[in-house]
């Protein structure tokens, strides 16, 4: 009996200690989304996962969204991971520009950069989790598209769709 009091009294206080630290508001700016406050601790973790060898452009497709709601494509089809490619009249110039604002990001690192695309990776303050992020000029379109997704998890409280969308803010 008290084993199991000690068990449900330990659950509640990590479910309450994660409500506390997933639960602060959000902010979109131009380059960033990041969680606030940024605490002390937060270098203490580091939820990063492997870095996925599979980004990139094959056959004209970025990497399709998998099932989990935490990625967003402007080449997937089904509502939940859709999101709008960035139109443009000059994509070698957008896609510069999307570099300055990755590389102004303190949360953010570009891993690869070649004539018509970027892949960075994002960082969240709080508890390291990393994000990849991709943008790709598309000759054939005119438009960058794009893919934000998580590396880890489940959800990621929309953090990939705001991220996209404060670039194309920005820009």
């Amino acid at each position: 009996m008290i084993g199991s009091l000690r068990l449900s009294a330990i659950a509640a206080i990590s479910a309450f200690s994660l409500v506390i630290l997933l639960g602060f508001p959000q902010t979109a700016s131009a380059s960033t989304v990041r969680l606030i406050p940024t605490l002390p601790m937060a270098s203490l973790f580091h939820f990063s996962g492997p870095r996925p060898t599979d980004l990139g452009v094959t056959d004209g497709q970025l990497k399709t969204c998998p099932s989990s709601p935490n990625c967003v494509s402007s080449q997937s089809r089904d509502a939940e991971h859709s999101i709008a490619a960035i139109v443009t009249t000059t994509p070698k110039a957008t896609l510069d520009q999307i570099a300055t604002l990755i590389e102004a990001d303190a949360s953010a690192q570009i891993i690869t950069r070649v004539d018509d695309y970027i892949n960075a990776e994002y960082t969240s303050d709080l508890m390291g989790f990393v994000d990849d992020v991709e943008f790709w000029a598309n000759a054939a379109t005119g438009k960058i598209e794009v893919r934000s997704a998580s590396r880890l998890g489940e959800s990621d409280l929309g953090v990939n769709r705001k991220r996209i969308e404060a670039i194309r803010a920005a820009l």
